[in-house]
């Protein structure tokens, strides 16, 4: 750089000065790293938005494809009930069905006396008005005599038919669940004898020998006998089966027995008692095929059978297990393949 002094003349020897001229602050280097920051914010922030639009749109295609799924597994389950239903009704139509056909046969039996003795005395009340008539009062007294002890066994077979009626009255009614003290010997009395009845109506082929023994000692129990009446009918009705099936396989001197049992368990009143300790216990014991160990696990779970497709539903030891539960009590088996099955149930003494 040279200067004048406003006449013309520079000055020969000139000053050195050095300009650093700066740019603008937008042109800086930190201006450019703030705006790669802010590049780099923008892209990870759209990034992040696109992806949570993604995720939140994947989360609503999720929600309605589960309330699809939700609204097909409750239409299966309602559709699963409905059907349980259903094979339930079945059970016991089928149940009430063997019992009828028991019925019929069995009420047969007292009505015949009923029928036969009236008739009898209708011709005994004939002859003695022919005796009195004759004046002989003496044969007339011994004929009435007849008459009354007739009319008597009328009664007594009157009353057998009418506790057979109001037994599958009771049966066939749905169980109110409510308690009474029961003759549980009377109970299983008269269901093994349907149930016998119940075979031969569906298969004139069938025969066993059925035995009942009793505990005298046993007493009424308070228990829901409709309730209790199903378990006895389905706990004989299978161990029928199972004796028919192994006679049909010709087994050289075999013979199908069914023996129903009960006895009264006390315990000592010096020891201490669990809820099961007064109690009483039926059993049902067959000589039939008997159990395989594989199915003893599963025998009381719906819809489990080891009959052939068509033969029964799976229900009647699962509804007989939630009857007794049901009683505070159990049900146990105990079978080989050899020596048959019995069934066990435990009812408390309340």
């Amino acid at each position: 750089m040279k200067g004048s002094n406003n006449d013309g003349t520079w000055n020969e020897k000139g000053i050195t000065v050095n300009l650093i001229i700066l740019p603008p602050w937008w042109r800086t280097w930190l201006a450019y790293a703030i705006y790669g920051l802010i590049l780099i914010a923008g892209i990870w922030t759209v990034d992040r938005y696109q992806k949570r639009r993604i995720v939140l749109a994947e989360r609503e295609k999720a929600q309605v494809k589960e309330l699809a799924q939700a609204r097909e597994i409750e239409k299966a389950y309602r559709d699963l009930k409905t059907t349980q239903s259903q094979l339930i009704h079945a059970e016991k139509m089928a149940s009430l069905g063997e019992l009828t056909a028991g019925i019929a046969h069995e009420i047969q039996n007292p009505l015949n006396f009923v029928n036969n003795f009236s008739s009898l005395n209708t011709e005994l009340v004939a002859e003695a008005l022919e005796a009195m008539g004759r004046g002989e009062g003496r044969d007339a007294e011994e004929i009435l005599n007849t008459v009354a002890e007739n009319e008597h066994k009328i009664l007594q077979h009157g009353k057998r038919a009418d506790a057979i009626v109001k037994g599958m009255l009771q049966h066939s009614r749905s169980s109110t669940g409510v308690k009474e003290l029961t003759d549980i010997n009377a109970l299983c009395d008269e269901y093994l004898r349907l149930a016998y009845y119940g075979m031969r109506a569906k298969d004139k082929s069938f025969d066993a020998d059925f035995s009942f023994k009793p505990d005298p000692a046993l007493g009424k129990v308070n228990v829901v006998p409709q309730d209790i009446g199903k378990v006895l009918l389905n706990l004989i009705n299978n161990a029928s089966y199972a004796v028919h099936e192994k006679s049909k396989a010709g087994i050289i001197g075999y013979e199908p027995k069914v023996n129903v049992s009960t006895r009264r368990v006390t315990a000592p009143e010096n020891q201490p008692t669990s809820q099961l300790a007064n109690s009483v216990i039926i059993s049902v014991h067959d000589n039939g095929n008997g159990i395989a160990e594989k199915d003893r696990s599963k025998i009381f779970q719906p819809f489990f059978t080891t009959k052939p497709t068509g033969e029964g539903t799976g229900l009647g030891l699962s509804l007989s297990y939630d009857i007794v539960k049901a009683h505070g009590g159990e049900i146990k088996v105990e079978s080989s393949e050899d020596g048959g099955t019995e069934f066990t149930v435990t009812i408390p003494v309340n």
